[in-house]
């Protein structure tokens, strides 16, 4: 039986891979790849090997997470190197859990490659700090998703001193900005968007909360950066730029 490996593609450039990710990608027999990867990386893909689109296109899965399990483990009985690429890191929103678990049942030897998350790929895109010692001292990793989640987005958490980074807010910047606004984030605090991080089809908006809801929607992978670091000068921001009174929108919400 061969090994499986959930190997992290970054955010796109391929030159910001891990050594041991290219290594992985040139040894690979087949690769499961998501939508998202960059062709740039998906062209370090051994050419011997067989290459399997398991991404979503437009809201449709070609496969479920459960195939997607059940491929990974049968194909480690015929392959030595079977990959799952993803893009970012495969342990931020990457499903990685349900795939360890999985094979972890059925008793498939598997290696972990951590890549850049897409969170740093699109802050060092845009030359800002997601924490900084004047303006934010945590960060806040978050999807905006239509769906039912099993866990509540805790805006309680969120302090001037967040930084929060939204991942896949798709094209629905309206919806985004409005419930920034109910969970009672200041209509000036600063927000800036990257789509295609690090790759030459990178794109960039500054912004803030009023202005998101105008803003043109930009391609996928793009996600949204909020709070006083994505302010152009953060040293202008000062502790005072964000003054609410605790209500129950700003106690609890959630961003499903």
């Amino acid at each position: 039986m061969g090994r499986v490996y959930l190997v992290g593609a970054g955010p796109g450039a391929p030159d910001l891979l891990t050594v041991r990710a290219v290594r992985v990608l040139e040894s690979a027999d087949i690769v499961f790849h998501d939508a998202l990867v960059s062709p740039e990386v998906l062209r370090l893909i051994a050419r011997g090997a067989e290459v399997v689109d398991v991404g979503k296109r437009s809201g449709q899965k070609l496969l479920t997470q459960e195939e997607i399990n059940a491929l990974l483990v049968s194909t480690a009985a015929s392959h030595e190197t079977v990959v799952r690429l993803k893009g970012g890191d495969p342990l931020i929103f990457g499903r990685a859990g349900e795939e360890i678990e999985a094979l972890r049942e059925a008793g498939v030897d598997f290696e972990v490659v951590p890549g850049i998350s897409a969170a740093f790929g699109a802050a060092a895109a845009a030359g800002i700090s997601l924490t900084d010692r004047r303006a934010a001292s945590q960060v806040v990793l978050s999807t905006f998703s239509r769906g039912t989640q099993n866990t509540a987005f805790d805006w309680a958490s969120i302090t001037p001193a967040t930084t929060l980074v939204l991942y896949m807010p798709h094209q629905a910047y309206r919806e985004v900005a409005q419930r920034l606004r109910d969970a009672g984030f200041p209509d000036d605090l600063p927000c800036v968007i990257v789509s295609n991080a690090t790759t030459p089809r990178q794109q960039i908006r500054w912004t803030n909360v009023a202005g998101l809801a105008h803003q043109e929607k930009l391609p996928a992978p793009a996600l949204l950066i909020v709070g006083r670091v994505a302010a152009r000068k953060v040293r202008e921001i000062g502790a005072a730029f964000w003054q609410r009174e605790p209500g129950p929108a700003t106690q609890r919400a959630s961003v499903s």
